[in-house]
């Protein structure tokens, strides 16, 4: 049975159509490059706000049962980026070492890191990421974080997620 993997991009101007979105594809093709097991993108553009995030959090979760959830976009201190906002409202357990991390290797490629507001959480038995919207800034977060991203997934239940060796090396404890 192959993972579903929800990409999210969050953003009022690429959901209306006037911009190309390229984070959306940005998180696609790198998961492509590392994922080595079987796995079934599901993709959402959606605009910016509380209610339209939420809204897509939920019915992926929910209804899709998706395993994964990478969102991306909505993260910063502009008026329109909620999508921490509206993860409040959609998590059951906070996982804080992923928001903690991306700012971290940010921080080694650019001053204005410190402004993001990335998180990550569960909910039911779904694991869901919030990463920069700038394709560059994607690699280097995901880079970071998913190495512990197959146990987590492995740990409240969800579907099994193998990563290319070489590329990037998932931890699992030994047994």
């Amino acid at each position: 049975m192959s993972v579903k993997i929800g990409i999210v991009t969050i953003s009022d101007r690429a959901s209306r159509g006037e911009y190309e979105d390229k984070s959306g594809p940005a998180l696609e093709a790198w998961l492509n490059d590392i994922i080595s097991s079987e796995w079934q993108p599901e993709k959402r553009v959606i605009e910016d706000g509380i209610a339209s995030v939420e809204a897509c959090l939920k019915d992926l979760c929910d209804n899709v049962e998706v395993d994964l959830i990478l969102t991306t976009g909505g993260t910063g201190p502009s008026p329109r980026d909620l999508t921490p906002e509206a993860m409040a409202l959609v998590m059951e357990k906070e996982l804080l070492g992923f928001g903690e991390l991306m700012r971290k290797v940010s921080l080694e490629h650019v001053p204005t890191a410190i402004l993001s507001r990335q998180t990550a959480g569960i909910r039911g038995k779904t694991l869901i990421i919030n990463v920069p919207g700038k394709p560059s800034a994607i690699d280097v977060c995901l880079s970071a974080v998913f190495p512990a991203v197959p146990y987590c997934l492995d740990l409240i239940g969800a579907g099994r997620i193998e990563t290319e060796n070489g590329k990037l090396d998932s931890f699992r404890p030994k047994k």
